[in-house]
């Protein structure tokens, strides 16, 4: 069987990031072929829209999505329902993804770069967040009064949404350690309270073999800094997701390790890095494209239940990393002989047996 995935490279390093990990696919399995499409600054360069109806066509067409990066300073002024980032939202809306997944774990040789204590370094962390992608503030009723002195956005969230987020983080821990954290604002706000209540319901009707807890917002935020090794899954909405993940990709050390996944009620998902478009590195062949990479094997563990082949992905880039291979942006301070984006590529291949 051949699945079909639409590269979306973007903009800046996005195409070379995006090509590596494509490789990477290839070289683990034969049954995937790669469809090239236009987002972003360049797509708005060479149609004049950020997200050309061909591209939607074309990830609707396919069994998932594999994105680069979109946006860069070059498109900074052009009008807001034009910027490249609004090709991501729209690919969300026109894909049907509702959840995204952002895992945060140290790689045992880079613990030296984690911006922890030592001792938790040391023994290491392993945990996901999936955050509500679709809903709540950020898509809430907004706006200014007349007098242009206040402002207000609104928070909002149905039993549906939370239901389909929920569900999705009690899959999830079941593949890992079997907890899951529901971190709210239940103390004050009234959809934290209905997000609570529906959570525990769920869990307990459908999912009784899998522990459940619950943190508050701030709580989780600093459990994340004094010993994240606590949480397996963290389940959340819009802007609480928004900013825990933030907050535990650099508690890794580097951004450039990072991958994500937006998924749906289907198993087709977007899968992308979370470092950006980096447009000032942009075709020096310093990126880093393990990020991407690991995007790619989300996408072999999530849209088509390939473990074994995600397995041999990751464990590549744990061997090229554990034998001392560094690309710039991961390099201890002082270290001179760190490698091309290229080199790393070639090396995560060689461990897979293709030179």
């Amino acid at each position: 069987m051949k699945y079909r995935i639409a590269l979306v490279p973007g903009d800046g390093i996005g195409p070379e990031v995006c090509g590596a990990a494509a490789e990477v696919v290839k070289a683990v399995s034969d049954s995937f072929e790669f469809n090239t499409y236009l987002a972003g600054g360049c797509a708005l360069d060479k149609f004049g829209v950020p997200l050309p109806q061909e591209t939607i066509d074309g990830c609707l067409a396919s069994d998932s999505v594999l994105l680069g990066a979109v946006g860069g300073p070059k498109w900074d002024d052009v009008p807001n329902h034009m910027r490249p980032e609004k090709a991501l939202l729209g690919l969300r809306k026109e894909l049907g993804l509702y959840t995204n997944l952002r895992p945060a774990s140290i790689q045992p040789a880079l613990a030296e770069a984690c911006v922890l204590r030592p001792d938790i370094a040391a023994k290491g962390f392993d945990l996901m967040i999936v955050r509500e992608l679709t809903g709540g503030i950020y898509f809430g009723e907004r706006g200014r009064n007349e007098a242009g002195d206040a402002a207000y956005d609104t928070e909002a969230y149905s039993v549906m949404e939370i239901e389909r987020v929920a569900r999705r983080a009690f899959e999830t821990a079941r593949k890992r350690g079997g907890h899951v954290t529901s971190v709210d604002k239940a103390n004050v706000l009234e959809t934290s309270r209905l997000w609570r209540e529906t959570v525990h319901r769920l869990g307990e009707s459908e999912y009784p073999d899998v522990r459940l807890d619950d943190m508050y917002v701030d709580n989780a935020a600093m459990q994340i800094i004094r010993d994240p090794s606590f949480f397996d899954v963290l389940v959340t909405s819009n802007m609480f997701g928004d900013i825990l993940s933030d907050e535990a990709s650099q508690v890794t050390g580097s951004i450039g390790l990072l991958a994500s996944a937006s998924l749906g009620d289907s198993s087709r998902g977007m899968y992308e890095p979370i470092h950006g478009s980096a447009p000032d590195i942009a075709g020096k062949d310093i990126a880093n494209p393990i990020a991407a990479i690991l995007s790619a094997a989300m996408m072999l563990r999530y849209s088509f239940d390939l473990s074994k082949e995600a397995d041999a992905i990751e464990k590549a880039v744990t061997d090229v990393l554990t034998d001392g291979l560094r690309t710039a942006d991961i390099k201890v301070p002082g270290q001179e002989d760190w490698i091309k984006g290229s080199e790393m590529k070639a090396a995560i291949l060689k461990k897979l047996g293709r030179e």
